[in-house]
C-alpha cells in the first residue's frame, strides 16, 4: 500500500512539474534528495547498530534478564499470558527497552522475536491474543525516554538543540501510551477469553 501511494505521489510530481514548466528543477530536486536520502540512512544505520549492539551486550550479560524482574509486577498486569507460561518476557522486555531508547527500527526484531513466542503459546494460531495485541499497540504507542531516532534526525538538518524536543517527547508519548494500555487492559476486563456475546433483546 505505502508503495502504492509514494507511486502516485511521484506521478502527481511529474505531472504537475511538466505542466508548470518546472522538469529542471524537478530533476536536480530528485538528485539532491536523493543524495541527503543516502547520507540520512547512513547516519541512521550508525545510531540504531550503536544501540542495538549494546542492548546485545547487556542481553548476553544478564541485564535484559534482570529487567525482567524488575518489570515483574508490570508484565503480569498488562502481559498475564507470558507472565504466566513464561514464554516471551525476555524478548518483551528487550522490545520495550529498545523503544524507551526511541529505536523504533531496533526495536522490530526483538518484537517480532517477542510474537513468535506468544504465538508458539498459544492455544489457538488462527486468532491472536491479549499479550500479542497489547505488545502491538505497545509498539505504536510507546514511551521514548531517548528519542534516539529523532534526536538524530533534527541533528542532521542542523537543528540548533536538537534535545529540545525531548521533554515534548516524553509528555506525548508517555500519556499515549498510558492510554493504549489502559484500553487494551479494560478490552481484556470486558472481553474474557470464551465468553459468548449477549444474545439480542427480542
Amino acid at each position: 500500500m505505502l508503495g502504492k501511494i509514494f507511486g502516485v505521489m511521484v506521478l502527481i510530481a511529474l505531472i504537475v512539474g511538466a505542466i508548470l514548466g518546472q522538469g529542471a528543477s524537478l530533476g536536480q530536486a530528485v538528485l539532491d534528495s536523493v543524495s541527503s536520502a543516502v547520507t540520512l540512512t547512513i547516519s541512521l544505520a550508525g545510531m540504531m547498530a550503536f544501540w542495538s549492539g549494546i542492548l546485545a551486550v547487556l542481553r548476553e550479560a544478564g541485564c535484559i534478564r534482570r529487567l525482567a524482574r524488575l518489570m515483574g509486577p508490570l508484565i503480569r498486569l498488562f502481559f498475564p499470558g507470558a507472565a504466566k507460561s513464561g514464554e516471551g518476557v525476555d524478548e518483551i522486555c528487550a522490545n520495550i527497552s529498545a523503544n524507551l531508547l526511541g529505536l523504533g527500527n531496533a526495536a522490530t526484531p526483538m518484537g517480532l522475536a517477542a510474537m513468535r513466542k506468544l504465538q508458539a503459546a498459544n492455544p489457538d494460531p488462527d486468532a491472536a491474543t491479549g499479550d500479542m495485541i497489547t505488545l502491538a499497540v505497545l509498539n505504536t504507542a510507546s514511551v521514548s525516554l531517548v528519542p534516539g531516532t529523532v534526536i538524530t534526525l533534527l541533528s542532521e538538518v542542523g537543528a540548533a538543540d536538537p534535545f529540545r524536543v525531548v521533554g515534548g517527547v516524553w509528555i506525548c508519548s508517555g500519556a499515549s501510551a498510558l492510554l493504549a494500555l489502559g484500553l487494551t487492559r479494560l478490552c481484556r476486563c470486558l472481553i474474557r477469553p470464551g465468553r459468548k456475546p449477549r444474545a439480542p433483546a427480542p
